[in-house]
This record gives structure tokens, C-alpha cells and sequence, in this order.
């Protein structure tokens, strides 16, 4: 009698271990060869030419070399493929290196140059964009603009949602629906596998800045998408061509963090909103940024989410150094960049992360954006009451 589809719990304790009992092994192994003996020239030759151009290696020819494939990395990938209902995933040695080359894979052979934003998005990818340093150029423009921005030209559409710092929700069916036969990169690092899959919506390619809640423990820097076999040899050719892939350590480590990730999102998710309910209601708070709360008239998080999350920001009243203060007051929570992490961290984008985007589509100065961990909730709200007043 066949089981029942699994729940994402299981999913996510299971996935890429389908070869561990052949190996006869239950914890996950780690290969760290650099490079693999040949069984003869051809057939390490015609392995070496599958991987190269983004294929996977050849059972006579072995892996020849790791900058090609890694089986750690390889299991990942399989894992979180599973975890996003994707038919593969290419990881690499951060979210910034599986950002440019999604880039990469969509106009180094296209002919396409253009690329169209929707803003917010993360500093580090706006930044990326705005240089022009691929040979690209960008159309910014809001979710409503999307049809007019799309060109004969472009090559990508990219989105984030929920966006950083301020949680922007964007509709990733309306987005593809806009793009017509552009393909649509979805950044779900806020999100996670657990509270969305934008490739169950329409989107090509879902990325992840693994560093955050994948990892989950502040102690590795990764980045993964989620896609069609067809798109994942492209981004496969450009990893290997440029030496973007994650080290398997890395990987060991976000693939264990997957096992705890649906549990610790549902914790942090909930300790999230209790915080922001409360800061709602504080004096020393002018907003506060979280779609449980606030910004999803549209009911977005019910259509293409499974909750909204554990990131969520505040403005205050006293401005800028009213910000600074509470960033400088706080006990528990470490001001710091980064977030998804077990510990809570708080920052300020406008000076940090989101510091080379143009001031235009920078946030306020005023905006802290606050990552929730896995401390107890009475008392993170305990730091924070301290900290404001």
C-alpha cells in the first residue's frame, strides 16, 4: 500500500539521503576531494565535457574534478529542489554568486541585455544591477509596471517577496502573468520553502541567500536556485566556468539545517508576530513593517504564502537618532547585518545593507529591521521595551 504524500516536516528531515543506505552510512558524508582518479582518458574526458557545459557526470567517467560536482553539494541540491517542488537546484558559494549568475545564464548567450526590477530588493542585488557591471541594463519600476517595463530585450524579470528591509508583498502570479514569456526570478529568502514556492506560481527560478534561514546558524555563507532541469544546466555552465560552487562543508551544513528549518521558521514566525503586535502599540513606534499586520490589503499572504514570516521592521518617531539608539540600547538582540538566524539581530538598512542603493529607493533612515530567533519571546519583548524607552 503506497504512502501518502509526505508532510514538509518529513520532506525536509529526508530529502537528498536516498543514497545513504548504499553507502552504508546514516549521517550525511562529506566529500572533500578537489580532484578524482580517471578510469581512461575518454570516458574522464566526455564526463569532464557533460559537467562543463552543465550536465551531470557520466557513471564511466567519474567527477573528475570538484569545480564541475561535489556529491555533498549534489544531495543539497536534491533536498532543496524537493523542499520547492522544483525538478533541480544549483547551488553556490553565496547568494550574490547564484544572483549574478541567474544573470549570467539569461543574457551571455541570449543576445538580451535588459533586465527589469521591481523595487524593494535586497541592497546587495540593486546594487549589482545598478552598476551595469554584467553589461546589463536595468528598468526599475514597481509591481503596476512590470507589463509597460518588459522589452524585446529583456532577459529577466526579478522580484523579492516579501521584500527587504520593508516586507513589500508582491503577487507572483501577477508578476508572470506581466512578464508574458520573460522568465521571472523570485528572491525567497525571507519566505523560505516552508512558507512559499514561487515556482508552484508561475516564477522560473526561486533564489535563496542560504546563509540566512536555510543555514540558520550564522556560521556559513551559501546561495541556491530552484528550477527546471532546462534553466539549471545553464546556471550549472556558469558555476563551473566562473568556480561559483559552494564547498561541500558548506553544503553539509545547509543540509542539515534543513532538517530543522520547517520548525524553527514556524517558531520564529510566531514569536514574529507577537513582537509586532506589540510594537504596534508602542508610543515610540511610528510603523511597523510585517504582513501580518500591515501592507496585504490584497491578501497575498493567504494566496501564495503558508504565513508571513519571522523578518519585520519598524519606524520611529524620533527619526534617525531614535533608531541608532535602539540599535545601540538592545541586550539580547546583537545589531548586526544578516538575519534567519537562532539569535535575534537588528539593523539599519539605509546605513548598511541598502547603503549603495541610489537614495531615491533607499529606505528611511528611521527604518530598523529586525530578524527574530529563538529566544524566548517575553523576553526579547523585555529588550525592546527596554531599548525604546
Amino acid at each position: 500500500m503506497p504512502l501518502p504524500e509526505p508532510h514538509l516536516d518529513t520532506i525536509a528531515v529526508h530529502a537528498g539521503r536516498a543514497d545513504l543506505a548504499d553507502l552504508g552510512v546514516h549521517a550525511l558524508p562529506i566529500d572533500l576531494s578537489t580532484t578524482n582518479p580517471l578510469p581512461d582518458v575518454d570516458s574522464g574526458g566526455d564526463s569532464y565535457e557533460s559537467m562543463a557545459t552543465g550536465g551531470h557526470p557520466l557513471p564511466a567517467g567519474g567527477m573528475v574534478y570538484a569545480r564541475l560536482w561535489n556529491p555533498t553539494v549534489a544531495r543539497f541540491e536534491s533536498a532543496l529542489a524537493e523542499l520547492e517542488h522544483a525538478e533541480a537546484a544549483v547551488a553556490f558559494a553565496s547568494g550574490m554568486a547564484a544572483t549574478t549568475a541567474a544573470i549570467l545564464a539569461h543574457t551571455g548567450t541570449t543576445g538580451k541585455r535588459h533586465i527589469v526590477a521591481v523595487r524593494p530588493l535586497y541592497g546587495g542585488t540593486d546594487h549589482l544591477l545598478d552598476m551595469g557591471l554584467l553589461g546589463t541594463e536595468t528598468t526599475y519600476c514597481d509591481e503596476a509596471g512590470v507589463a509597460d517595463a518588459v522589452r524585446d530585450d529583456t532577459a529577466l524579470v526579478i522580484i523579492e517577496t516579501p521584500a527587504n528591509p520593508t516586507l513589500d508583498l508582491v503577487d507572483i502570479a501577477g508578476i508572470v502573468a506581466a512578464a508574458g514569456d520573460v522568465p521571472v526570478l523570485v528572491d525567497n529568502t525571507f519566505a523560505t520553502p516552508v512558507l512559499q514556492n514561487p515556482i508552484a506560481h508561475g516564477a522560473r527560478m526561486s533564489l535563496h541567500s542560504a546563509t540566512k534561514y536555510i543555514g540558520g546558524h550564522g556560521d556559513v555563507i551559501a546561495g541556491v536556485i530552484a528550477c527546471d532541469e532546462q534553466t539549471a544546466v545553464a546556471l550549472r555552465s556558469v558555476r563551473a566556468i566562473t568556480g561559483a560552487l559552494l564547498h561541500p562543508l558548506a553544503a553539509y551544513l545547509l543540509h542539515r539545517g534543513l532538517q530543522t528549518l520547517p520548525l524553527r521558521m514556524r517558531a520564529q514566525q510566531a514569536s514574529a508576530a507577537r513582537i509586532a503586535a506589540w510594537l504596534a502599540e508602542h508610543p515610540a513606534v511610528q510603523r511597523v513593517y510585517y504582513p501580518g499586520i500591515d501592507g496585504d490589503e490584497r491578501g497575498i499572504v493567504a494566496r501564495q504564502m503558508r504565513g508571513p514570516g519571522a523578518m519585520l521592521a519598524v519606524s520611529l518617531h524620533g527619526g534617525y537618532p531614535a533608531a541608532e539608539a535602539l540599535t545601540s540600547r538592545v541586550r539580547l538582540f546583537t545589531h548586526a547585518v544578516s538575519l534567519g538566524g537562532v539569535d535575534s539581530l537588528v539593523q539599519l538598512p539605509a546605513a548598511l545593507t541598502h547603503r549603495p542603493v541610489p537614495p531615491e529607493a533607499r529606505p528611511g533612515a528611521d527604518v530598523v529591521r529586525i530578524s527574530v530567533g529563538l529566544e524566548d519571546v517575553d523576553d526579547l519583548i523585555a529588550d525592546l521595551d527596554q531599548a525604546l524607552s
